[in-house]
């Protein structure tokens, strides 16, 4: 789905203290996984909380166009009746991802385990990240690289492997979809494909493959990693999945309560696998005041009822090792370290240069044109809060949903208004994010 050229420029003003219940969009991550694994397993699949977002949409697409019937039964309700480990269809035209890296690059993994050829396309933010470190691995297995754009990129033509092969493949850095890539191929190898990391990413692909019947191990490497050991060529079979509230994506609300005075907001079924609550354990340590009740799971996935208050935040430095936990909330994270007191140092974020924009950069620009201090040395951020922000600058997203919903929430509590030049991306990820912050009595407009 390409971005349209009519922008939706949007202003966030200093609001009164939010209030109420809401919950969140289903996890892309999950939803993504779970389109993805129903295609590849035997029989159907019942997905309940799917996020019904632009990018998820474009994953069921896919599957559909590799031969997968998928159907929406209902409100974020689908049905997905899968061709089985290696069964996907030749696809008679482009598999257009939009702005999706991680349905991109996981259907890539998926398709180089079967011997069909698939051109991978996107919008022109997608054309413009790197794929060759997910091809490099797919390679070594037996798929090939037909055709790509300079440097690796999209649209990229990928022949998927007659025989695939088992490999044993360390990644380069921490990455979720590299592995899940490696790990989608390995299916259709016979033997035992492993994926070493030096340091644990997220395990949604390794927890979800498990609940779709694969045989997986997973032992500790060194002191943060961990090596995934798959046996290949399983029967996978269709499998009910509950899909959990995006951490991600309460975020957004979670920073606004914390950050906007006198606010008690109560976001329920945030899913809390403890390899995505890195943002929560920052916010704690900051002066968040967050509350957790109600846990329970589904497909392996555990989830829970989080009670958020305005809050007196405090600067605090965050370790490199964290960053996997939190790779999409830095950018939120720096919002609420702008109205800390204190400076908040976030070290060895090299991954956020390569997402939907180098969100480095875009971070400190979004910071820096509403007054904040801020400073880029290497891979870390170093955020100088002074409680209170500025604000009236207009923001420039580089059609990047993260930072078009941070500056706004940032607009939620800062002296003077925050503009952001274009909201068309949030619907990637949150669509109903503006709906949601004003009905918790945001000012948006």
């Amino acid at each position: 789905m390409s971005h349209s050229d009519q922008t939706s420029p949007l202003t966030a003003r200093k609001s009164g203290a939010l209030a109420g219940t809401a919950r969140v969009p289903g996890d892309k991550s999950i939803s993504h996984r779970a389109l993805i694994l129903g295609a590849l397993a035997v029989g159907e699949t019942r997905i309940t909380g799917l996020l019904e977002s632009e990018d998820v949409l474009n994953t069921a697409a896919a599957m559909r166009a590799l031969d997968a019937r998928v159907e929406r039964t209902g409100d974020c309700a689908w049905r997905v009746h899968g061709v089985g480990v290696g069964g996907f269809a030749q696809p008679e035209a482009p598999l257009d991802f939009g702005n999706s890296g991680t349905g991109c690059r996981l259907a890539m993994g998926a398709v180089a385990g079967s011997p069909i050829t698939a051109i991978f396309d996107g919008d022109a933010s997608l054309r413009s990240r790197p794929m060759r470190r997910i091809v490099d691995p797919l390679a070594q297995m037996g798929a090939k690289v037909v055709s790509s754009a300079e440097g690796g990129r999209l649209p990229l033509t990928l022949a998927g492997a007659r025989d695939p092969l088992p490999i044993t493949y360390r990644t380069p850095v921490p990455s979720a979809q590299i592995k899940s890539a490696v790990l989608l191929a390995g299916l259709s190898a016979p033997g035992v494909t492993t994926v070493i990391e030096a340091e644990a990413s997220r395990d949604h692909t390794e927890l979800m493959l498990q609940h779709f019947g694969a045989t997986l191990v997973t032992e500790p490497e060194g002191r943060l990693g961990r090596k995934i050991s798959l046996t290949g060529q399983p029967e996978l079979r269709g499998a009910p999945v509950v899909v959990p509230a995006d951490p991600s994506s309460a975020a957004f609300p979670m920073v606004a309560a914390l950050v906007v005075p006198g606010s008690d907001i109560v976001l329920t079924d945030v899913m809390t696998n403890p390899l995505r609550t890195g943002l929560i354990t920052t916010l704690r340590e900051m002066g968040g005041l967050i509350e957790e009740s109600e846990t329970r799971g589904d497909a392996g996935e555990p989830m829970a009822q989080f009670r958020i208050r305005g809050s007196q935040l405090r600067g605090v430095e965050v370790p490199a090792e964290r960053a996997p936990s939190m790779i999409d909330e830095y950018l939120v994270l720096a919002v609420a370290a702008a109205f800390a007191e204190g400076t908040t140092v976030m070290r060895g974020l090299r991954e956020l240069r390569v997402k939907e924009s180098d969100r480095l950069e875009a971070t400190a620009a979004m910071l820096r044109v509403n007054g904040v201090e801020v400073e880029i040395a290497g891979d870390d951020l170093i955020v100088v809060g002074k409680g209170h922000v500025p604000g009236g600058g207009l923001v420039a997203t580089h059609m990047d949903h993260r930072i078009a919903m941070s500056a706004l929430v940032m607009g939620l509590a800062s002296d003077k208004p925050v503009t952001v030049d274009d909201t068309a991306f949030i619907a990637t990820s949150f669509p109903d994010f503006v709906p949601m912050m004003r009905r918790l009595g945001g000012d948006l407009a």
